[in-house]
């Protein structure tokens, strides 16, 4: 990818409007939808411009976060590394305390890492906690409060990394300015899906964002979704 591509891709997060928080969600799946084979296999499905995209996101974003799910499975870093750029901050969506104290993004580094809980248990030592009641759900974190909440302690650009479940839970509630779909060529034909959302009745109430789409060196394909300006039809 150019470097004039990248900074076209990244100039909506880059002027991102101040005043509120801002939240790009990003996933990697195959060509037919799944983000994981059958037996939770998913490094990786994207290749390396895909890898390269991601560290840009997070470098141009003041935080990242994650569902804690994410953190058992994968415990990914969550820092900079494939570009040049800071780090961001590091968010775990966390209600029931199974963060392991262990985990690599809880690293000391410097670099602010935060909880969002849902009651008392005592956090990793050095880790921020936002306490934070049940919504509409009794098991679901309100995503557009978690934005909320972040923006205030200086959080205005956010990136929702994953997992599925938590993408899925901030689209759903209409917590996501941007979707960055990375669409590798290759099918699994089984296996875990990426979004998972509400079922619609009709074709007619599907969302359909306008997307930006940009082919990388490597086959993979990115859709830069506007989900900001899309609306349901009634």
């Amino acid at each position: 990818m150019t470097s004039r591509c990248a900074e076209e891709i990244l100039r909506p997060i880059i002027e991102a409007p101040p005043d509120r928080p801002f939240v790009v969600a990003q996933i990697g799946q195959s060509l037919d939808g799944r983000i994981a084979t059958a037996s939770g296999e998913s490094r990786w499905i994207n290749g390396g411009s895909a890898l390269d995209h991601v560290h840009r996101l997070r470098a141009a974003v003041d935080a990242v976060v994650v569902g804690v799910g994410t953190v058992i499975a994968d415990d990914p870093l969550l820092t900079v590394r494939r570009v040049a750029g800071p780090h961001p901050a590091r968010v775990v969506i966390d209600p029931h305390g199974r963060l392991p104290h262990n985990a690599k993004c809880l690293a000391d580094d410097g670099v602010r890492c935060l909880v969002i809980r849902a009651g008392d248990m005592p956090p990793p030592e050095g880790v921020e906690v936002i306490r934070l009641g049940y919504g509409g759900r009794r098991d679901v974190l309100c995503p557009v409060e978690i934005a909320r909440l972040l923006f205030q302690r200086g959080f205005r650009r956010l990136l929702v990394e994953g997992g599925a479940l938590t993408i899925s839970k901030f689209v759903e509630a209409g917590a996501v300015d941007r979707l960055h779909v990375l669409v590798a060529p290759v099918i699994l034909g089984s296996g875990k899906p990426g979004l998972s959302l509400a079922p619609i009745r009709r074709l007619k109430d599907a969302m359909r964002p306008s997307a930006g789409v940009h082919v990388f060196e490597d086959g993979d394909v990115l859709f830069d979704c506007n989900l900001a300006d899309c609306q349901r039809s009634t």
